[in-house]
């Protein structure tokens, strides 16, 4: 999954206020989600954020956890990056695309990649967090986190047992 990192920022409403504040805040937000989501779901994902207006900007890929944050080169917007990579792995991978940028779902279209709109993304994550929360919810012990409350009823019988005749 490709992901146009400012676009998504701005298309929610969480992370558009929180860029008010600070970009780098919404930006580190929405990388840790994007991590949350990517372990949630196991498969590869990629970031973009332009860097293209920054003056002798040389772009970068680096890995934040399980995730790649791409920053693009000066004279490169994300759109570019996302064009050109989504183009090249189509070719071998299902390749999926967030951004709610309407050009660029079109253009990802005709390379081969699906779209999938920013609103649809956070829908995704919503529901990939509430499994996990459910997968964890399940995973807790029913009573105290006692050994006796959590042995198999033969277990707990025989130290039962063993208990009663001291």
């Amino acid at each position: 999954m490709l992901v146009d990192g400012y676009n998504i920022i701005f298309a929610w409403q969480e992370l558009k206020e929180l860029a008010e504040e600070s970009l780098d805040m919404a930006r580190d937000r929405l990388i840790h989600i994007l991590k949350n989501f990517q372990g949630a779901r196991g498969f590869e994902l990629i970031v973009v954020f332009d860097a293209y207006l920054v003056k002798g900007n040389k772009g970068s890929v680096e890995r934040d956890g399980n995730i790649f944050v791409v920053y693009t080169k000066e004279a490169e917007t994300a759109d570019n990056y996302i064009e050109k990579t989504a183009s090249v792995l189509a070719r071998d991978y299902k390749v999926r695309v967030a951004t709610s940028d309407y050009l660029e779902q079109v253009i990802i279209i005709g390379r081969g990649a699906e779209r999938i709109s920013a609103r649809d993304l956070k829908n995704e994550v919503d529901t990939a967090n509430k499994r996990v929360r459910e997968q964890i919810d399940l995973m807790k012990p029913v009573k105290n986190n006692m050994l006796f409350d959590n042995l198999d009823a033969d277990a707990a019988r025989w130290l039962e047992e063993l208990r009663r005749k001291k």
